[in-house]
């Protein structure tokens, strides 16, 4: 259980890597995960997905609807710079803004019957996520019987019932610093109109479309940000242009 505690933190930091040169962050993406809010208060939003095809963007899939934390969205610590505006803090209710990797799927289902691309966890019983910043392993997945305990607070992650059947992580706040967010995760929804607590969510059709499409040979990107931003980032990085839904 030791060796499987390791390994889960060695996905998470391998997914991210080291932070680029933020000219160049987009430069080796071929995926492209753009979730675009009204504004920073609201908690809905529209997930589109990207190819890139020939050095020029093509949509793949539908537009579709997802929810956002309780309280909106603050920026968070991914690939992009530093942003001014309001930062994401641990347990602030918000979903993280910016440029993100894509750390390992889970889901409740054994390894050996999970098809995707991306490398996958199983979230059993004992899988959790840790949330409390005095940990060493704040921001990470372990086991509590794979390592000796350190924490106090953490997000176990086979639920009673099925928002985390299947999941994505999102490598916010990777290497961990303490306080700036934890845990935050793509996962199915609780139905139209439930927020989060900071996490990505949407119904369980998209959610799976999307983890079957995401391959991390073609270094995918998640950009999360209110429209205004986005037109920004667009404009900077040559993004692809989205008629807002």
């Amino acid at each position: 259980m030791q060796t499987m505690a390791l390994v889960l933190t060695t996905i998470i930091f391998m997914a991210c890597g080291q932070k680029a040169d933020d000219a160049n962050i987009f430069a080796a993406c071929q995926q492209l995960v753009v979730v675009i809010s009204p504004d920073y208060e609201r908690s809905t939003a529209t997930l589109y997905r990207f190819e890139k095809t020939e050095n020029a963007w093509q949509a793949t899939g539908h537009p579709h609807p997802v929810m956002l934390g309780r309280n909106g969205l603050a920026w968070g610590r991914g690939l992009h710079n530093h942003h001014g505006g309001l930062q994401k803090k641990e347990g602030d209710g918000k979903s993280p803004a910016g440029v993100f990797t894509f750390g390992p799927a889970f889901g409740y289902a054994p390894v050996d019957s999970a098809s995707f691309k991306l490398p996958y966890v199983q979230a059993t019983d004992l899988l959790e996520c840790v949330d409390d910043g005095t940990s060493a392993f704040y921001n990470q997945f372990t086991g509590s019987l794979s390592v000796k305990k350190d924490w106090h607070s953490s997000e176990f992650m086979h639920r009673p019932d099925d928002q985390y059947k299947w999941g994505v992580f999102v490598n916010h706040n990777v290497p961990a610093k303490a306080g700036n967010g934890s845990c935050i995760f793509f996962h199915i929804w609780n139905g139209p109109g439930a927020t989060t607590s900071g996490c990505t969510a949407m119904p369980e059709e998209d959610l799976l479309a999307l983890m079957h499409w995401l391959n991390p040979v073609q270094r995918p990107l998640l950009v999360q940000m209110t429209a205004g931003e986005y037109l920004y980032f667009q404009k900077k990085y040559g993004l692809p242009s989205i008629s807002i839904q």
